[in-house]
């Protein structure tokens, strides 16, 4: 994966995982969770999955952004 494209799949599953956990951050912030997310979640991804497509990866994306928001959390209290 090209570094532009994890930056705007980053960004995106930062900004979704942001708004269905309900977390406010602010824009870095959000792209860099989303990235850290991107990367966990497709290496989970293709652990997981013998084919990953696109779908699978933005999912991926997703959960790996919404693991780091939980674990900042946990952190932070």
């Amino acid at each position: 994966m090209s570094i532009l494209l994890l930056l705007v799949v980053g960004a995106a599953a930062g900004f979704l995982a942001t708004r269905v956990m309900r977390v406010e951050m602010n824009t870095l912030a959000t792209v860099m969770v989303g990235v850290a997310g991107a990367l966990i979640g497709g290496m989970v991804i293709r652990l997981l999955l013998a084919a990953t497509g696109a779908v699978a990866g933005i999912v991926g994306a997703l959960l790996g952004a919404m693991i780091v928001i939980w674990v900042v959390q946990k952190l932070r209290s």
